[in-house]
């Protein structure tokens, strides 16, 4: 009984240690869904597109299988500072 409440105990501290990943298919199909849209409409905005990387491309399995591996709070920044980007982009193409 000794060893099982210790086996119990190690593993409640060992999982205290382990990020939320968003490993959720769901939230991880619309986050590189919507990655993909936002490089398109980085590319509509005159003199705002600067070329292709790993933030900016339109490989829907790249950015899918990032997700996978991140916590939410990752993919949900990553989500955001594209957001602000294009947002820039647009207030300087006067959209």
């Amino acid at each position: 009984m000794k060893n099982l409440l210790a086996a119990a105990a190690f593993a409640f501290v060992a999982s205290l240690s382990i990020p939320a990943f968003a490993a959720d298919p769901g939230f991880c199909a619309n986050y590189a869904r919507t990655a993909v849209h936002e490089v398109d409409v980085n590319m509509s905005i005159p003199g705002c597109f600067k070329g292709f990387n790993a933030r900016w491309n339109r490989n829907y399995g790249g950015h899918y299988g990032w997700c996978l591996g991140v916590p939410y709070e990752a993919a949900n920044a990553e989500r955001e500072y594209r957001r602000t980007r294009l947002a820039e982009c647009r207030a300087r193409a006067g959209m």
